[in-house]
């Protein structure tokens, strides 16, 4: 009863933190957002005994997304005065998500306290080799689709973003190597002067 509470309640936190994330004016409270509907996707995760799944995405979406956003912000030559003149004014929202995330995180924890009929795992069982099995051989196919989908959208963002300048020049790999000695170096000789 008590995981089925605690599911429910995640599930409402994930749900309206991602349409918050969608709806939100201001970029640093989309990122916050964000972040919590990552963090409490991971807590569902924790919740289902999937504990690789659960620390890939804190480590690799919630630090992605942060040092993206952190990109981002430096590369726009955003004027960093009016970023620090905002601090004070996201502060209680990041308050609100950061306590979100600690009561999320003792709910889960708290679960070995009320829940008494929690089925102990074999021994030698690995979620991350379960996971690995489950994927290469029940989803094999949707895998390859997605890896296939994943590599379209790489080419076609390289596609897109490629230009050609007229103001650069650039290096002609055909051109160097039909290059010959004789053609490039040219030896003079020229008579030794004395000094007098």
């Amino acid at each position: 009863m008590y995981e089925a509470i605690v599911f429910y309640a995640f599930g409402a936190v994930l749900l309206v933190s991602g349409v918050l994330v969608v709806t939100a004016r201001n970029p640093v409270h989309g990122v916050l957002f964000l972040v919590l509907a990552f963090f409490t996707a991971a807590a569902i995760w924790l919740l289902l005994r999937a504990e690789f799944l659960a620390i890939t995405l804190v480590v690799v979406y919630v630090g992605a997304v942060m040092v993206l956003f952190l990109f981002v912000v430096m590369m726009l030559d955003i004027n960093l005065e009016r970023v620090r003149q905002g601090f004070w004014r996201n502060l209680p929202l990041a308050a609100v998500v950061g306590g979100i995330m600690v009561a999320e995180m003792v709910a889960v924890l708290a679960r070995a306290r009320f829940v008494e009929n929690v089925k102990p795992l074999p021994a030698g069982y690995s979620n991350t080799k379960e996971l690995g099995r489950v994927l290469y051989t029940d989803y094999a196919y949707a895998f390859e689709i997605a890896a296939v989908l994943l590599l379209v959208a790489i080419v076609s963002a390289i596609a897109l973003t490629l230009r050609r300048r007229k103001d650069t020049r650039a290096q002609d790999p055909s051109e160097q190597v039909r290059a010959h000695p004789e053609g490039r170096v040219r030896l003079v000789s020229m008579p030794a002067e004395r000094d007098s």
